[in-house]
């Protein structure tokens, strides 16, 4: 039996394609699929602001997004020293990836369906988080609400900051498209 491109589909990237693109077109007016509103990356990243007194707080959150989002981080280094911090260049900040392709369709589906309604007395992400582009930014303020976390295995609870990136010329396309993948948006 041979493995055809769909079996390997996100069930997320299926659904879009399927039912989502559809909608979108229609409802924009739009007779090209090609500017339909799609997921076009989503980066991730820690701040460490402890890592110049604490030396396992990188290898920790390094670990911890690795863990999130099935791919490894890089370390982002100071470029500059900043005395009033006591920081120095190329010290250890944070730590990022960029998430593409069936591993982003994934962790959207995760971060919506599974970490999300997680967190304590959630109402509904916020819906003015967009920066004019069709972008959406989403802070996190632990890392316990993806179930692959182990609250054991927690040296520290740490945000997170999510970024989707979405080719929407927009924000109002880009929250319908957000909202028909299933964001919970807060009703205003």
């Amino acid at each position: 039996m041979t493995m055809t491109s769909t079996d390997s589909m996100p069930a997320l990237k299926r659904r879009y394609r399927d039912e989502v693109l559809p909608v979108l077109t229609s409802e924009f007016g739009l007779r090209n699929p090609m500017q339909v509103p799609s997921l076009v990356k989503i980066s991730v990243n820690i701040g460490l602001g402890e890592a110049l007194t604490n030396g396992r707080a990188v290898e920790s959150a390094t670990a911890d997004l690795a863990t999130i989002t099935g791919q490894r981080p890089i370390v982002n280094r100071a470029k500059k020293a900043i005395s009033n911090f006591k920081l120095r260049e190329g010290n250890p900040i944070g730590v990022s990836l960029t998430l593409r392709g069936n591993r982003m369709w994934e962790f959207y589906y995760r971060l919506v369906n599974t970490a999300l309604p997680r967190v304590r007395d959630f109402r509904g992400v916020p819906a003015n988080a967009f920066d004019g582009r069709g972008n959406y930014a989403l802070g996190l303020t632990e890392q316990l609400i993806f179930p692959e976390i182990s609250f054991d295995s927690v040296e520290r609870v740490r945000g997170m900051q999510v970024n989707i990136i979405t080719s929407a010329p927009n924000d109002e396309q880009g929250k319908r498209l957000l909202e028909l993948l299933g964001m919970p948006f807060v009703k205003s």
